[in-house]
């Protein structure tokens, strides 16, 4: 069974359901509203632990009914959170999100506890990280304790898996050279590489970019269509998404990298297969609505 570690950020998302994205200045009714697990780095971890990975997670919650809820959820899909510690001056981590009817979101963060994880907390979790087969994060949590995942990680011949978002410019150096793999989506593949991701060429250029900075293995997801991907040894190819009717994308791309994770050899022979089989998650989770309670579970995706 692959081991993976995540690192990331706890969310009790706030779900309000809306016919449109409002207009500055505009109020607008709500069709409903309900409240789910989420986050960036849960969705990811619970992704992966429910592809079949052993998964342990490093995070922060606050002293809340919030945190509660949160880890029930964790409990229930035998997640490993010894290393899911409690800041008692922040709170849980909140995410509200605006949702369509077309299925489109907006998402509007308050950190919380997220944004307290420091880099000793990353060193009492290095005996776990040491046995991983790779280590996943994300930019919900501080850089500084990303940053000191990846040197332990790459001390030990671990996998290293960069999920840049929420989308940052002039992302350190020094993270870069320690990503093995780095899956940003169009958005954060602009931000970070200043092309406009619009097709195949596009997002060639884009990866030579990350490969220049020391990325070895680019991937980018490009929502309904598909992804791309591209190795710095000239391998390159897209593999297209799955055509379903998406009720809601919140999540999608968790989904996709946790299943990925789960599923990729550490040579990446397989890496279109696998990516293959993240996206058929993917278009399972966009089928319902919310976050962590529409990521599917293995025997879904092979059916």
């Amino acid at each position: 069974m692959k081991k993976i570690v995540v690192l990331g950020s706890i969310n009790v998302d706030t779900i309000l359901n809306i016919a449109r994205l409002p207009l500055p200045g505009e109020t607008m009714a709500m069709h409903d509203q309900s409240i789910a697990g989420g986050g960036k780095g849960a969705n990811q971890a619970i992704a992966a632990v429910r592809a079949g990975a052993q998964t342990s997670f490093i995070a922060k919650v606050g002293k809340d009914h919030a945190a509660d809820f949160m880890i029930d959820t964790f409990k229930h899909d035998q997640l490993d959170i010894k290393h899911v510690t409690e800041d008692e001056n922040s709170g849980t981590g909140k995410a509200y999100i605006l949702l369509d009817d077309n299925g489109q979101n907006s998402i509007l963060i308050y950190g919380g506890a997220n944004q307290t994880i420091t880099i000793e907390d990353i060193h009492n979790a290095e005996e776990t990280i040491k046995e991983a087969d790779c280590v996943i994060t994300e930019f919900e949590t501080p850089v500084a304790a990303t940053i000191e995942l990846f040197k332990i990680a790459k001390k030990n011949s671990v996998m290293t898996i960069l999920n840049p978002a929420p989308a940052k410019k002039d992302l350190p150096d020094e993270l870069l050279k320690l990503t093995d793999i780095i899956i940003p989506n169009e958005t954060e593949a602009e931000s970070i590489t200043g092309i406009k991701v619009t097709d195949e060429n596009s997002m060639r250029r884009a990866a030579n970019v990350l490969h220049d900075s020391g990325v070895d293995t680019v991937l980018i997801t490009v929502g309904d269509k598909g992804s791309f991907y591209s190795l710095r040894t000239g391998v390159e190819g897209f593999v297209k998404a799955f055509k379903v009717n998406a009720i809601d994308t919140t999540a999608a791309g968790d989904t996709f990298i946790g299943y990925l994770a789960a599923n990729l050899d550490s040579d990446l022979k397989n890496i279109e297969s696998a990516m293959n089989i993240a996206s058929k998650a993917s278009s399972i989770t966009v089928q319902e609505q919310g976050a962590q309670n529409s990521i599917p579970y293995e025997k879904q995706v092979n059916l």
